[in-house]
């Protein structure tokens, strides 16, 4: 009788201390197994393959929403930029013309990045889909987890917080070809993935180059004779 009634004065003096936790502490011994339990839920922990595709094509969509919204502030500026590069060609002032001409070079760029990194992203979402429906998460995950690679470095400069999100996203990515190459006990061809993920690249590049002829109105040829002529007498570094 003496175990139980010291081990209720030690709970009282736990509970008085704040610290109720302990009152209950040598109470019960831990169930048999729960050991293995709380490794097993360590293990097992977190949502099921199927269910993290379906959030990477969620955050992929919303990355693409992001470089929509981009593309057509893009679009706008470039608009404006190219109608004073015409104003100024029309008044004979060359010089200004150029450097509206210059400015909207650099705002196509961008605008080219950002179209292409659209369209790639927008295969990336359809394998995923695929991947989602199908299976096959091996061989069809690599190549899409290279493209997503490829396009945060070139968005690195254009959209920071787009390219720390396709980071993080790629991450994810990796982490699902591991968990699924552990589970099949096979691995993929870096090789092969790279081909892939190269051609979905390109492809999406040659898009890119009809999407911005049809969007973007050439510049007045002398402006951009006059943009070459200056950029060709820049001192070398």
């Amino acid at each position: 009788m003496e175990l139980p009634y010291l081990r209720y004065y030690a709970g009282l003096s736990a509970l008085s201390k704040g610290e109720p936790g302990k009152m209950f502490k040598n109470w019960s011994k831990p169930e048999g197994g729960s050991v293995f339990r709380r490794f097993e839920e360590k293990i097992h922990k977190g949502p099921p393959l199927k269910e993290k595709i379906a959030q990477t094509i969620f955050r992929l969509k919303l990355q693409q929403r992001k470089l929509e919204e981009a593309a057509s502030k893009l679009q706008r500026h470039d608009r404006e930029l190219f109608e004073k590069c015409v104003a100024a060609e029309l008044a004979k002032d060359d010089a200004r013309a150029a450097i509206y001409a210059n400015e909207c070079a650099e705002v196509r760029k961008m605008a080219k990045i950002i179209l292409l990194s659209q369209l790639a992203l927008e295969q990336v979402s359809l394998r995923l889909e695929t991947v989602e429906e199908f299976g096959d998460v091996l061989t069809q995950m690599a190549p899409v987890s290279d493209v997503v690679h490829s396009l945060k470095g070139r968005l690195a400069g254009v959209i920071p917080e787009v390219s720390y999100e396709l980071g993080s996203i790629g991450e994810m990515l990796n982490g699902m070809m591991v968990e699924a190459g552990a589970a099949s006990n096979v691995s993929w061809t870096p090789e092969a993935a790279g081909e892939e993920s190269k051609a979905i690249l390109n492809q999406a590049s040659l898009v890119a180059e009809e999407r911005m002829k049809e969007k973007f109105p050439d510049l007045p040829a002398v402006a951009t004779a006059q943009r070459e002529a200056t950029e060709g007498e820049k001192p070398l570094r």
